[in-house]
């Protein structure tokens, strides 16, 4: 098995069948690629919807970390995905990925909305990311099997956990900074307001850098 995408989900039914539709569509050519649902507790339709796919489904303890880290123990790839339901992969990311010459990495991003302000933000995140070798779970980080290993998995915490393992995994080897481009939703952008978003983002972090409890963090993120 070349590839294990991993997709952590929870009430995600609005907009799975979609995501997976999509997913499988373009695999479907590429024998070496398993897609494997990590749910950590749905109580909508999102376990139903998954079923109708030909993907693994894994019913797990709740926590975006816990699910990811269980779809890697399971899964079979050399490369591991890690996608989130709301993120779509550029039609060559097999290619990119392969094309790579390290141990971990992540896309580009582009935000889904036509605000102009969102083309801001997607640019300083994707900067951001290069200049900083930190990658956000928006950004689709993927690793080398054996090296998410060394890493030990995500952190078991309830926010940053993405923060967290690029900042292990870059004193043990540089990220590739793919410039192809994955596609995630900017609902939340939009319901909030753009620059109340923005100025949150920079909040969690500044609080995370200065040792706040993630489990705080994560209420306040989703209130």
């Amino acid at each position: 098995m070349r590839f294990s995408i991993i997709v952590p989900t929870l009430n995600e039914a609005a907009r799975l069948d979609h995501a997976l539709r999509d997913l499988v569509a373009g695999i479907e050519r590429f024998s070496e690629c398993e897609i494997i649902v990590c749910d950590g507790g749905s109580g909508d339709a999102t376990l139903d919807i998954a079923r109708r796919h030909p993907v693994q489904l894994l019913e797990t303890e709740r926590g975006r970390a816990r699910q990811m880290n269980a779809g890697a123990e399971r899964a079979l790839g050399e490369w591991l995905v890690f996608l989130h339901a709301d993120t779509r992969l550029p039609a060559d990311w097999i290619q990119a990925i392969e094309s790579c010459e390290a141990e971990w990495g992540r896309f580009d991003v582009r935000l889904s909305g036509r605000h102009p302000l969102l083309r801001v933000v997607e640019s300083t995140m994707n900067l951001r990311s290069r200049l900083s070798g930190i990658a956000t779970g928006d950004q689709v980080l993927f690793f080398r099997r054996d090296f998410f290993a060394r890493l030990g998995g995500y952190p078991d915490i309830s926010l940053m956990e993405d923060i967290t393992i690029s900042k292990l995994a870059k004193r043990l080897s540089p990220p590739a900074c793919l410039r192809q481009r994955v596609v995630t939703s900017s609902r939340r952008w939009e319901k909030q307001g753009i620059l109340r978003t923005i100025l949150l983002m920079w909040r969690l972090r500044l609080a995370y850098w200065l040792g706040a409890d993630p489990k705080r963090l994560h209420r306040i993120y989703y209130g």
